[in-house]
């Protein structure tokens, strides 16, 4: 019963802090949010090429997959000076 009572409160505090944090955030532009989901998008991609080049074994698909991950960073780093040109305006 006292586990029961001091997951509510916890729940309650995290309710609390909630609305402090979204009001100290500067609001985005649909543009930004737009290029923050891309970006989101792109880290995903990167996880599961990097996770896929860990487990290849054949060097032709080793290669495909390093040509995938250098594509993905230039994207990101693309993104990402956008993303902050858009936050310095």
């Amino acid at each position: 019963m006292a586990r029961g009572w001091e997951s509510k409160s916890v729940e309650e505090q995290q309710a609390e802090a909630q609305p402090e944090t979204r009001q100290n955030k500067p609001r985005q532009t649909p543009e930004q949010l737009e290029l923050q989901r891309r970006r989101e998008a792109i880290l995903l991609s990167r996880k599961r090429v990097l996770e896929q080049l860990q487990a290849a074994r054949n060097m032709r698909h080793r290669e495909m997959l390093q040509a995938a991950l250098a594509d993905l960073d230039a994207r990101l780093s693309r993104l990402s000076a956008r993303l902050l040109a858009l936050r310095n305006v």
